[in-house]
């Protein structure tokens, strides 16, 4: 295929605040997963595709399946679509409390 240019599962997006390795970030309506420490402002690797595991809310119970939405004040994982960003689906138990879920990101948003 003539057009084909990338498979995009690592995007170079340019950093919205300074983002350390495994934090997860916004660029616009991209969220991605830096894989190095990368500096506000500056052109980095995001891992938008993949499963990671990421931040949750402590007090929040989330299931195998559950879609999950990223909180941009809070930088975690949560099951509340109003406000935040359907950055994918769980993959593990995220029991309640616990600190981190598994997620398979989905490389764009449907919402």
């Amino acid at each position: 295929m003539k057009n084909y240019m990338a498979r995009g599962d690592v995007l170079d997006l340019t950093a919205p605040a300074a983002v350390l390795s495994g934090a997860g970030a916004l660029v616009g309506s991209i969220f991605g997963v830096a894989v190095i420490d990368i500096a506000n402002g500056v052109i980095g690797p995001f891992q938008v595709c993949g499963i990671v595991n990421l931040p949750k809310t402590s007090a929040l119970a989330i299931a195998v399946g559950d879609l999950v939405y990223w909180d941009n004040t809070a930088k975690e994982v949560n099951k509340t679509s109003s406000g935040n960003k359907l950055i994918g689906v769980a993959t593990s138990v995220g029991a309640n409390p616990s600190a981190t879920v598994d997620v398979r990101l989905n490389g764009a948003f449907v919402q």
